[in-house]
């Protein structure tokens, strides 16, 4: 079994998968199901939270600009400042139906609707 390290500031990818995400009220939104990287910068560029669907048929998975999370150690959780209607109606997409990471056009779209700056331009 491999062993993930973890610091106060740093986290392995693989225990962020699955970590619960909150609204600013303290409701579940769903989950973290998968954390985008940029290839050059090494910077974490997005979160992709799923939700909806019920037993894991019929999610969504919705990508978050990593500036939009701010991780609660007494949640044990990430919290968004979005509700779940502002989640329902930004960008996402099906499982096997992955965005064309990479398209400016597309992610500048995801980081607009969100109000970010994107990460690139950072």
């Amino acid at each position: 079994m491999e062993q993930i390290h973890t610091t106060n500031s740093l986290i392995g990818a693989t225990k962020v998968d699955g970590t619960a995400v909150y609204n600013t009220q303290g409701d579940r939104l769903g989950d973290i199901h998968d954390v985008m990287i940029d290839k050059q910068s090494g910077r974490v560029a997005y979160a992709i939270m799923s939700f909806g669907g019920f037993l894991g048929l019929g999610e969504k998975y919705h990508p978050l600009p990593w500036n939009t999370l701010k991780y609660d150690t007494a949640q044990g959780g990430y919290v968004v400042g979005l509700t779940k209607e502002q989640l329902e109606g930004g960008p996402a997409y099906d499982e096997g139906d992955e965005p064309a990471w990479g398209d400016r056009d597309y992610e500048k779209k995801v980081h607009d609707y969100y109000g970010m700056p994107p990460y690139w331009m950072m």
